[in-house]
């Protein structure tokens, strides 16, 4: 009897949880999906933020993220691979993966406090290369981590298939292994690009922001999340409005990435 009494309580309590957390999530998504989309306009999205949209914005971010996503994505699939294919378990690999681990877990401000000291501050100035190499940073752990966690996955008679045929090592890893993982790896990488896209933090002591369109990395580079950010501070309505839109813009976007890796999960299962 009581074992019976102290699951129903059980349930009722991580029911009562699990309606809570989702009451909150779906009040935060109502009020930006209505404030955002009543302060939308076709002007929001042709006019630069210094005439009131986040035309400059949308760039500015997505330059960004590609260029990191650009750099990122190689040396993190590399890295990956070497861990899960050559490193044969040794105390080097263990050392990376407990660093790349440490690393995902860091907070955002901390990456953008350390590239503002290396790459900003002896410049003298805010500039998109700085905002490149922080967002390069909070990538590389999570495609290491999840091409690691991908290959693992893939059953090792593949792997011995592949040597009977009489291919190499660098072959089978390529065209088969990889190949094998893809799915898993490009859903790692949606979801590690969905997470810069939105990041402030890093990009407040880094690229900082500009009003005007340019695509000028050396200097102060638009950025639709450190505008929101500005935006959000100010005392006149026109300016909370933008914020609200560029907030909705952003949700949307990272939105669709992640349904779209994991509707990629999905249909590989």
């Amino acid at each position: 009897m009581n074992r019976l009494l102290l699951n129903k309580i059980i349930l009722v309590l991580s029911t009562l949880s699990a309606v809570i957390g989702i009451s909150f999530l779906f009040w935060i998504l109502a009020t930006l999906t209505y404030k955002g989309v009543s302060s939308l306009h076709i002007s929001t999205f042709t006019n630069d933020l210094v005439e009131g949209g986040i035309r400059n914005l949308l760039v500015g971010q997505f330059t960004m993220a590609t260029i990191a996503s650009v750099i990122a994505i190689p040396i993190g699939m590399f890295a990956g691979i070497w861990l899960r294919e050559y490193s044969n378990n040794s105390k080097l690999a263990s050392v990376i993966r407990n660093l790349s681990d440490v690393m995902m877990s860091a907070p955002s401000i901390v990456i953008g406090v350390f590239v503002y000291a290396i790459f900003v501050a002896p410049f003298g100035s805010y500039n998109g290369f700085a905002g490149i190499i922080a967002l390069t940073i909070m990538m590389i752990p999570i495609i290491i981590s999840t091409t690691d966690n991908m290959l693992a996955l893939v059953p090792k008679e593949l792997r011995e298939a592949g040597i009977a045929l009489g291919g190499s090592k660098h072959k089978i890893i390529m065209q088969i292994v990889v190949k094998a993982a893809k799915v898993g790896i490009t859903t790692g990488i949606l979801l590690s690009f969905a997470r810069i896209i939105g990041e402030t933090a890093p990009l407040l002591f880094t690229s900082a922001n500009n009003q005007f369109f340019t695509m000028d990395l050396t200097g102060q580079f638009p950025s639709l999340t450190v505008s929101i950010y500005n935006l959000a501070t100010y005392p006149d309505e026109a300016s909370r409005e933008l914020a609200w839109a560029a907030s909705f813009v952003l949700t949307a976007i990272v939105l669709i990435i992640n349904l779209t890796g994991r509707y990629m999960t999905r249909n590989k299962k």
